[in-house]
Protein backbone atom coordinates (compact mmCIF):
# COMPACT_ATOMS: atom_id res chain seq x y z
CA UNK A 1 0.00 0.00 0.00
CA UNK A 2 2.79 2.51 0.90
CA UNK A 3 4.70 1.86 -2.34
CA UNK A 4 1.55 2.54 -4.33
CA UNK A 5 0.98 5.88 -2.55
CA UNK A 6 4.57 7.09 -3.12
CA UNK A 7 4.56 6.25 -6.82
CA UNK A 8 1.23 7.94 -7.31
CA UNK A 9 2.47 11.08 -5.54
CA UNK A 10 5.51 11.21 -7.83
CA UNK A 11 3.23 10.96 -10.84
CA UNK A 12 1.12 13.79 -9.49
CA UNK A 13 4.17 16.01 -8.95
CA UNK A 14 5.48 15.37 -12.45
CA UNK A 15 2.09 16.16 -13.87
CA UNK A 16 1.67 19.27 -11.77
CA UNK A 17 5.08 20.58 -13.03
CA UNK A 18 3.37 21.52 -16.24
CA UNK A 19 0.85 24.35 -15.85
CA UNK A 20 -1.16 23.06 -18.75
CA UNK A 21 -1.73 19.81 -16.78
CA UNK A 22 -2.88 21.45 -13.54
CA UNK A 23 -6.53 20.92 -14.46
CA UNK A 24 -5.83 17.20 -14.81
CA UNK A 25 -3.71 16.93 -11.65
CA UNK A 26 -6.43 17.69 -9.09
CA UNK A 27 -8.85 14.97 -10.26
CA UNK A 28 -5.96 12.51 -10.29
CA UNK A 29 -5.01 13.51 -6.74
CA UNK A 30 -8.57 13.00 -5.58
CA UNK A 31 -8.74 9.56 -7.20
CA UNK A 32 -5.41 8.65 -5.60
CA UNK A 33 -6.57 9.64 -2.14
CA UNK A 34 -9.76 7.64 -2.57
CA UNK A 35 -7.81 4.59 -3.71
CA UNK A 36 -5.45 4.93 -0.77
CA UNK A 37 -8.36 5.11 1.65
CA UNK A 38 -9.93 2.01 0.14
CA UNK A 39 -6.63 0.15 0.29
CA UNK A 40 -6.03 0.95 3.95
CA UNK A 41 -7.03 -2.12 6.01
CA UNK A 42 -9.63 -1.71 8.75
CA UNK A 43 -8.36 -2.96 12.09
CA UNK A 44 -11.15 -4.69 14.04
CA UNK A 45 -11.38 -3.83 17.73
CA UNK A 46 -10.13 -6.51 20.09
CA UNK A 47 -12.96 -8.59 21.57
CA UNK A 48 -13.81 -7.80 25.16
CA UNK A 49 -12.91 -10.64 27.51
CA UNK A 50 -15.66 -11.16 30.09
CA UNK A 51 -14.50 -12.42 33.47
CA UNK A 52 -16.81 -15.14 34.82
CA UNK A 53 -18.87 -14.36 37.90
CA UNK A 54 -17.43 -15.73 41.12
CA UNK A 55 -20.65 -17.56 42.03
CA UNK A 56 -22.90 -19.77 39.93
CA UNK A 57 -26.48 -20.91 40.60
CA UNK A 58 -27.02 -24.47 39.37
CA UNK A 59 -30.64 -25.62 39.20
CA UNK A 60 -30.73 -29.39 38.97
CA UNK A 61 -32.80 -32.45 39.67
CA UNK A 62 -33.11 -33.98 43.11
CA UNK A 63 -31.63 -37.18 41.69
CA UNK A 64 -28.21 -35.65 41.02
CA UNK A 65 -28.24 -34.24 44.55
CA UNK A 66 -29.81 -37.15 46.45
CA UNK A 67 -27.50 -39.67 44.78
CA UNK A 68 -24.45 -37.82 46.08
CA UNK A 69 -23.05 -37.13 42.60
CA UNK A 70 -22.79 -33.37 43.00
CA UNK A 71 -21.01 -33.64 46.35
CA UNK A 72 -18.50 -35.91 44.66
CA UNK A 73 -17.70 -33.85 41.57
CA UNK A 74 -18.41 -30.16 42.25
CA UNK A 75 -15.30 -29.59 44.42
CA UNK A 76 -13.24 -30.30 41.30
CA UNK A 77 -15.03 -27.53 39.36
CA UNK A 78 -14.66 -25.03 42.19
CA UNK A 79 -10.96 -25.83 42.58
CA UNK A 80 -10.24 -25.50 38.86
CA UNK A 81 -12.24 -22.33 38.20
CA UNK A 82 -12.52 -20.52 41.52
CA UNK A 83 -16.28 -20.29 40.92
CA UNK A 84 -18.52 -21.21 43.85
CA UNK A 85 -21.60 -23.27 42.96
CA UNK A 86 -24.90 -22.72 44.75
CA UNK A 87 -27.08 -25.78 44.10
CA UNK A 88 -30.86 -25.58 43.92
CA UNK A 89 -32.16 -29.18 43.84
CA UNK A 90 -35.72 -29.27 42.51
CA UNK A 91 -37.69 -31.16 39.91
CA UNK A 92 -36.83 -30.56 36.27
CA UNK A 93 -40.05 -28.58 35.71
CA UNK A 94 -39.19 -26.19 38.52
CA UNK A 95 -35.57 -25.96 37.37
CA UNK A 96 -36.75 -24.89 33.91
CA UNK A 97 -38.96 -22.23 35.47
CA UNK A 98 -35.98 -20.93 37.44
CA UNK A 99 -34.07 -20.75 34.17
CA UNK A 100 -36.87 -18.85 32.45
CA UNK A 101 -36.84 -16.27 35.26
CA UNK A 102 -33.01 -16.14 35.15
CA UNK A 103 -32.95 -17.16 38.81
CA UNK A 104 -30.47 -19.87 37.80
CA UNK A 105 -27.39 -19.58 35.61
CA UNK A 106 -27.14 -23.16 34.36
CA UNK A 107 -29.40 -26.23 34.42
CA UNK A 108 -28.61 -29.94 34.78
CA UNK A 109 -31.90 -31.72 34.14
CA UNK A 110 -33.47 -34.81 32.56
CA UNK A 111 -36.48 -34.15 30.34
CA UNK A 112 -35.01 -33.85 26.85
CA UNK A 113 -38.15 -32.79 24.98
CA UNK A 114 -38.83 -30.04 27.51
CA UNK A 115 -35.17 -28.98 27.32
CA UNK A 116 -35.28 -28.75 23.52
CA UNK A 117 -38.43 -26.61 23.70
CA UNK A 118 -36.65 -24.45 26.29
CA UNK A 119 -33.85 -23.80 23.78
CA UNK A 120 -36.29 -23.13 20.94
CA UNK A 121 -38.01 -20.52 23.10
CA UNK A 122 -34.71 -18.69 23.52
CA UNK A 123 -34.10 -19.30 27.23
CA UNK A 124 -30.85 -21.14 26.49
CA UNK A 125 -28.62 -21.02 23.39
CA UNK A 126 -28.19 -24.82 23.34
CA UNK A 127 -28.29 -28.03 25.37
CA UNK A 128 -25.69 -30.76 25.56
CA UNK A 129 -25.94 -34.39 26.62
CA UNK A 130 -23.98 -35.09 29.81
CA UNK A 131 -24.80 -38.59 31.05
CA UNK A 132 -27.56 -41.16 31.35
CA UNK A 133 -28.82 -43.92 33.59
CA UNK A 134 -32.24 -45.53 33.84
CA UNK A 135 -35.49 -45.57 35.75
CA UNK A 136 -36.74 -48.57 37.68
CA UNK A 137 -40.04 -49.56 39.22
CA UNK A 138 -39.57 -50.55 42.85
CA UNK A 139 -41.98 -51.98 45.37
CA UNK A 140 -42.47 -54.38 48.25
CA UNK A 141 -40.94 -57.82 48.04
CA UNK A 142 -44.43 -59.33 48.39
CA UNK A 143 -45.33 -57.66 45.04
CA UNK A 144 -49.15 -57.69 45.43
CA UNK A 145 -49.69 -56.56 41.80
CA UNK A 146 -47.29 -59.27 40.51
CA UNK A 147 -45.38 -56.76 38.40
CA UNK A 148 -42.25 -58.93 38.37
CA UNK A 149 -43.92 -60.92 35.62
CA UNK A 150 -44.70 -57.87 33.48
CA UNK A 151 -42.98 -57.74 30.11
CA UNK A 152 -42.88 -53.92 29.95
CA UNK A 153 -43.05 -50.95 32.29
CA UNK A 154 -46.46 -50.02 30.87
CA UNK A 155 -47.75 -53.51 31.56
CA UNK A 156 -46.46 -53.24 35.14
CA UNK A 157 -48.32 -49.98 35.76
CA UNK A 158 -51.47 -51.45 34.22
CA UNK A 159 -51.28 -54.35 36.70
CA UNK A 160 -50.76 -51.93 39.61
CA UNK A 161 -53.86 -49.97 38.57
CA UNK A 162 -55.94 -53.12 38.15
CA UNK A 163 -54.89 -54.37 41.59
CA UNK A 164 -55.39 -50.88 43.08
CA UNK A 165 -52.04 -51.40 44.80
CA UNK A 166 -50.64 -48.25 46.39
CA UNK A 167 -48.44 -46.22 44.08
CA UNK A 168 -46.57 -43.08 45.17
CA UNK A 169 -45.97 -40.52 42.43
CA UNK A 170 -43.52 -37.63 42.54
CA UNK A 171 -46.34 -35.36 41.36
CA UNK A 172 -43.95 -32.42 41.01
CA UNK A 173 -43.43 -31.98 37.23
CA UNK A 174 -39.93 -33.40 37.65
CA UNK A 175 -38.23 -35.40 34.92
CA UNK A 176 -39.16 -38.55 36.85
CA UNK A 177 -42.79 -37.47 37.09
CA UNK A 178 -42.87 -36.69 33.35
CA UNK A 179 -41.44 -40.12 32.61
CA UNK A 180 -44.01 -41.76 34.88
CA UNK A 181 -46.87 -39.95 33.11
CA UNK A 182 -45.53 -41.02 29.71
CA UNK A 183 -45.60 -44.66 30.87
CA UNK A 184 -49.17 -44.32 32.16
CA UNK A 185 -50.07 -42.89 28.74
CA UNK A 186 -48.38 -45.86 27.08
CA UNK A 187 -50.51 -48.12 29.31
CA UNK A 188 -53.68 -46.24 28.29
CA UNK A 189 -54.50 -45.34 31.90
CA UNK A 190 -55.15 -42.06 33.72
CA UNK A 191 -54.15 -42.90 37.31
CA UNK A 192 -56.66 -41.80 39.94
CA UNK A 193 -58.19 -43.09 43.13
CA UNK A 194 -57.20 -43.68 46.74
CA UNK A 195 -54.45 -46.08 45.66
CA UNK A 196 -52.61 -43.36 43.70
CA UNK A 197 -50.76 -40.90 45.95
CA UNK A 198 -49.26 -37.68 44.54
CA UNK A 199 -46.51 -36.61 46.92
CA UNK A 200 -45.22 -33.38 45.38
CA UNK A 201 -41.81 -34.29 46.79
CA UNK A 202 -38.30 -35.11 45.62
CA UNK A 203 -37.08 -38.61 44.86
CA UNK A 204 -35.55 -39.29 48.26
CA UNK A 205 -38.72 -38.29 50.10
CA UNK A 206 -40.89 -40.34 47.73
CA UNK A 207 -38.78 -43.45 48.27
CA UNK A 208 -39.12 -42.99 52.02
CA UNK A 209 -42.89 -42.62 51.66
CA UNK A 210 -43.16 -45.68 49.42
CA UNK A 211 -41.09 -47.64 51.90
CA UNK A 212 -43.32 -46.63 54.82
CA UNK A 213 -46.47 -47.60 52.93
CA UNK A 214 -44.93 -50.62 51.20
CA UNK A 215 -46.01 -49.10 47.93
CA UNK A 216 -44.75 -49.02 44.36
CA UNK A 217 -42.99 -46.06 42.79
CA UNK A 218 -40.85 -45.07 39.82
CA UNK A 219 -37.30 -44.05 40.74
CA UNK A 220 -34.08 -43.21 39.00
CA UNK A 221 -31.61 -46.00 39.73
CA UNK A 222 -28.94 -43.73 41.24
CA UNK A 223 -31.14 -42.34 44.02
CA UNK A 224 -32.52 -45.79 44.81
CA UNK A 225 -29.02 -47.27 45.12
CA UNK A 226 -27.82 -44.36 47.23
CA UNK A 227 -30.67 -45.00 49.70
CA UNK A 228 -30.98 -48.74 49.31
CA UNK A 229 -29.68 -49.61 52.78
CA UNK A 230 -32.58 -47.78 54.41
CA UNK A 231 -35.26 -49.22 52.16
CA UNK A 232 -37.30 -52.41 52.18
CA UNK A 233 -38.15 -52.08 48.49
CA UNK A 234 -36.99 -54.31 45.63
CA UNK A 235 -36.27 -53.52 42.00
CA UNK A 236 -39.18 -55.18 40.23
CA UNK A 237 -39.08 -53.77 36.68
CA UNK A 238 -35.99 -52.65 34.75
CA UNK A 239 -34.45 -52.74 31.29
CA UNK A 240 -37.42 -51.52 29.22
CA UNK A 241 -36.19 -48.95 26.63
CA UNK A 242 -38.87 -46.50 27.79
CA UNK A 243 -37.01 -46.30 31.11
CA UNK A 244 -33.93 -44.69 29.55
CA UNK A 245 -32.97 -41.51 31.46
CA UNK A 246 -30.86 -38.86 29.67
CA UNK A 247 -29.42 -35.80 31.47
CA UNK A 248 -28.56 -32.54 29.72
CA UNK A 249 -26.84 -29.26 30.60
CA UNK A 250 -28.14 -25.85 29.48
CA UNK A 251 -26.50 -22.44 30.06
CA UNK A 252 -29.07 -19.69 30.54
CA UNK A 253 -29.17 -16.86 27.98
CA UNK A 254 -28.30 -13.53 29.60
CA UNK A 255 -28.58 -9.87 28.61
CA UNK A 256 -25.50 -7.75 28.00
CA UNK A 257 -25.34 -6.60 31.62
CA UNK A 258 -24.99 -10.16 32.93
CA UNK A 259 -22.47 -11.70 30.56
CA UNK A 260 -20.32 -12.59 33.57
CA UNK A 261 -23.03 -15.04 34.62
CA UNK A 262 -23.11 -16.53 31.13
CA UNK A 263 -19.31 -16.84 31.16
CA UNK A 264 -19.53 -18.75 34.45
CA UNK A 265 -22.26 -20.98 33.02
CA UNK A 266 -20.13 -21.72 29.96
CA UNK A 267 -17.20 -22.59 32.23
CA UNK A 268 -19.50 -25.12 33.92
CA UNK A 269 -20.67 -26.56 30.58
CA UNK A 270 -17.09 -26.92 29.35
CA UNK A 271 -16.07 -28.56 32.61
CA UNK A 272 -18.91 -31.08 32.96
CA UNK A 273 -18.55 -32.22 29.33
CA UNK A 274 -14.75 -32.43 29.48
CA UNK A 275 -13.04 -35.86 29.41
CA UNK A 276 -11.73 -35.49 32.96
CA UNK A 277 -15.14 -34.76 34.46
CA UNK A 278 -16.81 -37.42 32.34
CA UNK A 279 -14.37 -39.87 33.91
CA UNK A 280 -15.29 -38.62 37.40
CA UNK A 281 -18.95 -39.25 36.59
CA UNK A 282 -18.16 -42.75 35.30
CA UNK A 283 -16.27 -43.65 38.47
CA UNK A 284 -18.87 -42.27 40.88
CA UNK A 285 -20.55 -44.93 43.00
CA UNK A 286 -18.35 -47.88 42.08
CA UNK A 287 -16.52 -47.95 45.40
CA UNK A 288 -19.59 -47.32 47.59
CA UNK A 289 -22.35 -49.14 45.71
CA UNK A 290 -20.37 -51.69 43.74
CA UNK A 291 -21.69 -50.45 40.40
CA UNK A 292 -21.71 -47.44 38.12
CA UNK A 293 -24.59 -45.03 38.76
CA UNK A 294 -24.26 -42.68 35.78
CA UNK A 295 -22.88 -43.26 32.28
CA UNK A 296 -21.23 -40.20 30.68
CA UNK A 297 -22.09 -39.53 27.04
CA UNK A 298 -21.13 -35.93 26.33
CA UNK A 299 -20.13 -35.35 22.72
Amino acid sequence: MLIYQVNFSRFFLRTAMSRKHIALAWPLLLIGLLLSACATPTIAPSPTVVEPAKTLVLATTTSTYDSGLLDAILPDFEAKTGIQVDVVAVGTGQALKLGEAKDADVLLVHAKRREEAFVQNGYAPFRKDVMYNDFIIVGPASDPANVREASTAAEALKQIAQAKATFVSRGDESGTHMKEMSIWKEAGITPQGDWYLSAGQGMGAVLTMANEQQAYTLSDRATYLARRNGLDLDILVEGDPILFNQYGVLPISQDQAHQDKFAAAMAFVDWITSPDTQQLIAEFGKDKFGQQLFYPNAK
